[in-house]
């Protein structure tokens, strides 16, 4: 399968769950500028986010790409204090950065025995930029909208572009694949695309959102083990203490208060 393909057609399967839920349930549209928020949100987490890692994931290894990634909350976290009123204490701000510097400094290590980042790097750079944008403004919008009902409309919104991109793709490149890659691609769809949002925004949404994003540093240590599990890709040391280093940056920014 073409990483245009798996990137938006995973969105296609997400958005036609979103329309029917919606229309099931009977939510009341968007407003006036919450369609405009909502566009933002669709352009980082919708098309962003998975056409970009997708991509990369073309030429950089699971486990390498998911500690790149851990730069996510970091970013994630300077968005929500200029778009809302969020003020963490410095504690939080010396771990979140800590935890960056970790993530940056691995990638450059793994990425090319010390020669600096790579291309699949800036792919993947780019997509923690885009990302961290849609999940601050999502965060705030799930306290407006409604937590699963803010993906919902971003994955509807995004839906027609979707569709026309997945449908080149298909055209380029006919995708095929055996029973299993078929069963993760609609995990990807279902789970990763429409179902796993519904638990994060709602936790953006209680908030602090600053700190919350924190968790999302637990993610680089799951992929890896589910990249050794089922990719077969070897565990080495820098990926262990890399994982390790962002993993503990992000427990003691979590436990920070707000001021």
């Amino acid at each position: 399968m073409s990483p245009l393909f798996v990137s938006c057609g995973r969105a296609v399967v997400a958005a036609v769950l979103a329309a029917a839920a919606l229309a099931i349930t009977r939510q009341r549209r968007p407003r006036g500028i919450q369609w405009a928020r909502l566009a933002i949100v669709a352009g980082g987490v919708v098309v962003g986010f998975p056409v970009l890692t997708s991509f990369a994931l073309t030429t950089a290894s699971a486990s390498h790409s998911a500690v790149v990634i851990a730069l996510l909350p970091a970013v994630t976290a300077v968005l929500v204090v200029l778009r809302g009123r969020e003020r963490p204490r410095m504690s939080f701000w010396v771990m979140a950065a800590l935890g960056a510097i970790a993530a940056v400094v691995f990638a450059s290590i793994q990425g090319g025995g010390g020669g600096g980042l790579h291309g699949s790097d800036l792919l993947l750079l780019a997509a923690v930029v885009a990302c961290g944008i849609g999940y601050a403004e999502g965060g705030l919008l799930a306290r407006e909208l409604g937590a699963w009902q803010t993906i919902s409309w971003a994955l509807v919104l995004a839906g027609v572009p979707m569709v026309l991109l997945t449908g080149f793709s298909m055209v380029q490149h006919p995708p095929t694949g055996t029973p299993l890659d078929w069963a993760l691609f609609g995990y990807l769809g279902v789970v990763s695309m429409f179902l796993g949002f519904f638990a994060w925004y709602r936790g953006l949404a209680i908030g602090p959102m600053a700190q919350v994003s924190q968790v999302q540093l637990v993610q680089p240590v799951l992929t890896i083990c589910w990249a050794a599990l089922l990719l077969r890709e070897q565990l080495t040391w820098p990926t262990v203490l890399g994982g390790a280093a962002v993993i503990a940056c992000a427990a003691i920014a979590v436990r920070s208060r707000l001021r």
